[in-house]
């Protein structure tokens, strides 16, 4: 079957001298991976290498068997130019932890529309902004609504969130509800959107403790999700 899809590549891996394989979540049918033939070749090199990295928004028309894993692109194109995403040192690290934090996360092969909208639109936005320390926080936060474990409150007032059981309470019930700066993070986070993030002021301690926390929420939830090694690059460059 031919399908024109429109996709965000989230791993690459060079095969060869001048093919990858990359993995997309496209917008038709969720996670796939494809080989889109001779895109490392020299002609054009600058926009071919543009095309493999990660978080490149592209145009795909692929030929999708569904038999197996891999598939083949007989047409890939760019959608959308980030400019400073892969030139700007502290960026391209941010896009490396998000990129195996969604690898980790997205583990079923079936069409979700308003996930792929709101990755198209995050990533589009990070590439535009210079303020984004806390971007990672904001995106893994909102990134849980699409995978379906987002059940936070920012109306409620109560003294605990419960990682296990997903709820803001007013009791600590088990070992896994936090209190204290995180929760005071957390708070403040359910209500900003991305164009407000400039205006959370965390210091070093609050944003690698509350991104802990998220990752093991992310752990509870989501069957083998692992914690990205490359987190220690990204504590380092925004302590």
């Amino acid at each position: 079957m031919l399908v024109n899809t429109n996709a965000t590549i989230i791993s690459d891996l060079k095969y060869g001298e001048v093919d990858l394989f990359v993995k997309c979540f496209v917008q038709k049918n969720r996670l796939k991976s494809y080989l889109p033939h001779g895109i490392l070749k020299s002609k054009k090199r600058k926009s071919k290498t543009s095309m493999s990295q990660l978080s490149s928004q592209l145009v795909l028309v692929a030929k999708h068997k569904d038999i197996g894993t891999l598939e083949y692109s007989q047409e890939t194109r760019m959608l959308s130019t980030y400019r400073t995403m892969h030139t700007d040192v502290v960026k391209s690290k941010m896009v490396v932890v998000i990129s195996k934090i969604l690898l980790n996360s997205i583990q079923k092969e079936e069409e979700n529309g308003s996930l792929y909208h709101y990755l198209e639109t995050t990533l589009n936005w990070l590439a535009h902004h210079e303020k984004f320390a806390n971007f990672h926080l904001l995106f893994m936060l909102k990134l849980s609504r699409h995978l379906c474990f987002y059940s936070y409150d920012s109306n409620t007032n109560p003294d605990y969130f419960n990682m296990l059981d997903r709820v803001l309470q007013d009791m600590e019930t088990n070992n896994y509800c936090i209190e204290c700066q995180n929760y005071l993070v957390l708070k403040q986070l359910l209500c900003i959107n991305f164009d407000e993030l400039e205006l959370l002021k965390l210091t070093k301690t609050n944003r690698t403790h509350f991104l802990e926390m998220l990752l093991l929420y992310y752990q509870f939830h989501i069957d083998a999700f692992k914690k990205p090694k490359s987190l220690a690059v990204l504590h380092e460059i925004f302590n």
